[in-house]
């Protein structure tokens, strides 16, 4: 009766639709699934940071509508993170933008930047919304593809320049989701370059660089020379402080792009709830040992996996970042139907990497923020396969 929006009906399908129906089915069956296909932390929001949230909660001037662009309290508590973790000056006032999780930000960013028609750069395979987010706006998404040879990382140089002339965004995404490929500073400094040369905004989304291991460290986009004139990078409080469900984050950066950012969030959001941005600058000022003992826990949790999918025979890429393992299919399944066989004949759910765009098939992906122990079970049960 009722008939979408042509934005809506460009979407491309819903490529985990078949995961869905094949994981409702397994239950119906009474099979004990485990669900290592979405990325939400086990594990709960450090305490100190859920009682700021119930004291802040408690005052009646949080009760009321919040700034758009977010309380100067909370950005100037993100400036400072900022010069701790990687020795970058922030005007908290014109360099910082509050967001209700990543995800916003990088859904409404198009709309200020991108007119119907012109490319944007998304990461192949990336996270879904970057292509999505580009096609509402009636953009048109051009993939760079991440390539196993390359350890992830784009090629520059095969980049058309005809393409990058016209675009307007490019999405980066270091440590990479799906991949957990990392980027280097000396990497950021050629996008910084790439993105002077071309006039385009280079958007960082750097949602798990505080999930890093044996010792590792990410740099930040903005730690790059030049990175302030040409873009900026998005974090989010989900993943470093298990804060998945508080949908809290921020973009930092070019003053010009957080400008067209905020204009648009004045037009559809009331900003974040200020009794979570409270919160937000405990967890980012608090102490910082439970973000340590997480990268503990998935650094376990990953060698499971890793020496798992090895027992397998499969070809894993242990990240040195993220919360996630990216593997190899078998030989002569795709993506799709190696991730339909792990819920058949396993109860194990998984993500397939053709999800993630074209670059992805011949890839599945495995979360790492369910219980230890239901992940150990879930490697067993995937080694008594066969194929």
């Amino acid at each position: 009766m009722f008939q979408f929006a042509d934005r809506i009906r460009a979407l491309p399908p819903y490529l985990f639709a078949d995961v869905d129906r094949r994981k409702t089915k397994a239950v119906a069956r009474g099979v004990d699934v485990i669900d290592l296909g979405v990325g939400d932390p086990v594990e709960p929001t450090p305490s100190h940071v859920v009682r700021r949230l119930c004291e802040a909660a408690q005052d009646p001037a949080n009760h009321r509508y919040p700034s758009y662009i977010g309380s100067l309290d909370f950005r100037e508590a993100v400036a400072r993170w900022y010069k701790r973790k990687a020795k970058v000056e922030l005007n908290p006032k014109t360099q910082v933008l509050t967001l209700i999780g990543a995800k916003e930000g990088l859904a409404h960013l198009p709309w200020a930047f991108v007119n119907p028609g012109e490319p944007v750069l998304v990461p192949d395979p990336g996270y879904p919304v970057y292509r999505n987010a580009t096609i509402m706006v009636g953009g048109i998404p051009f993939p760079v593809p991440l390539v196993e040879g390359r350890g992830f990382l784009p090629d520059l140089s095969a980049i058309p320049k005809h393409v990058a002339r016209r675009a307007k965004l490019w999405f980066l995404n270091f440590p990479s989701n799906p991949t957990g490929a990392v980027a280097t500073l000396d990497f950021f400094e050629e996008v910084v370059e790439f993105a002077r040369t071309y006039g385009l905004i280079a958007v960082q989304d750097a949602a798990y660089s505080e999930i890093t291991y044996d010792g590792f460290v990410h740099p930040s986009f903005l730690e790059a020379p030049g990175a302030l004139e040409v873009g900026i990078e998005i974090h989010s409080l989900s993943k470093t402080y298990n804060m998945t469900g508080w949908r809290l984050g921020w973009a930092a950066g070019n003053e010009e792009v957080l400008e067209g950012l905020g204009k648009v969030k004045t037009n559809v959001d009331s900003g974040a709830f200020q009794a979570v941005q409270f919160a937000g600058i405990a967890a980012l000022d608090g102490p910082q040992e439970p973000v340590k003992r997480q990268r503990t826990i998935y650094q376990e949790r990953r060698d499971i996996v890793v020496e798992g999918l090895r027992d397998m025979g499969l070809k894993v890429f242990p990240p040195k970042a993220g919360c996630y393992v990216w593997c190899r299919v078998p030989e002569g399944y795709t993506s799709e139907e190696f991730v339909g066989k792990l819920i058949e004949e396993a109860g194990v759910v998984t993500t397939p990497g053709l999800g993630f765009g074209e670059g992805g098939e011949g890839y599945f992906r495995v979360s790492l923020t369910v219980p230890t122990g239901r992940l150990r079970e879930a490697v067993e049960r995937m080694k008594d396969l066969k194929f």
